[in-house]
């Protein structure tokens, strides 16, 4: 059953179609929020998220873009998090240390990780939301709220950034 038609169910007020649609992308919206946030504050972002989309799927216009809708929550969400987050913080400038759940740690991406979360915010959104949530820069501009051109130009941005911040630490050892 398609994305398009287990909205339009859910609007119709049957559950099994919501539960569906959690059950298919929870993963992915925790994965997007995860790269973003920590693994603590995901698990908050995202709940918080789901309970988003159920008040809001009655006045999904368009059943079809439920994927770009979701992550425009998703990202929504994260934004505001990390806005009371940098208020609190009062303006310090270190980022927050990445914290590895186990799953990362088998599979040994620490590094890769800690580089991704080194990035400035919208050059890592960018890149979590093009090459790790498999999006299409049209996607990804509408999502965001941004011209394509500037999602190409994050994305740029985004991959040089990553590169060198890879070489320094490769250097470093």
């Amino acid at each position: 059953m398609t994305d398009e038609l287990l909205v339009v169910r859910a609007q119709l007020g049957e559950r099994a179609a919501i539960a569906e649609l959690v059950r298919r992308w929870h993963t992915p919206v925790w994965t997007y929020v995860r790269r973003m946030l920590d693994a603590e504050r995901a698990d908050d972002v995202a709940q918080e998220i789901w309970a988003a989309v159920v008040r809001g799927l009655p006045r999904l216009r368009a059943p079809g873009r439920f994927a770009p809708w979701l992550f425009t929550i998703a990202r929504r969400a994260v934004t505001d998090r990390l806005r009371e987050e940098y208020a609190r913080a009062e303006g310090a400038a270190e980022p927050e240390p990445v914290t590895e759940d186990p799953a990362e740690a088998v599979v040994d991406r620490a590094g890769l990780l800690a580089a991704l979360s080194a990035l400035p915010p919208p050059e890592r959104e960018i890149l979590v939301l093009h090459y790790l949530e498999d999006l299409p820069v049209e996607e990804c501009a509408q999502i965001c709220g941004i011209p394509a051109g500037t999602v190409k130009s994050r994305l740029s941005r985004a991959r040089r950034l990553l590169r060198d911040h890879l070489k320094e630490t490769d250097h470093d050892r």
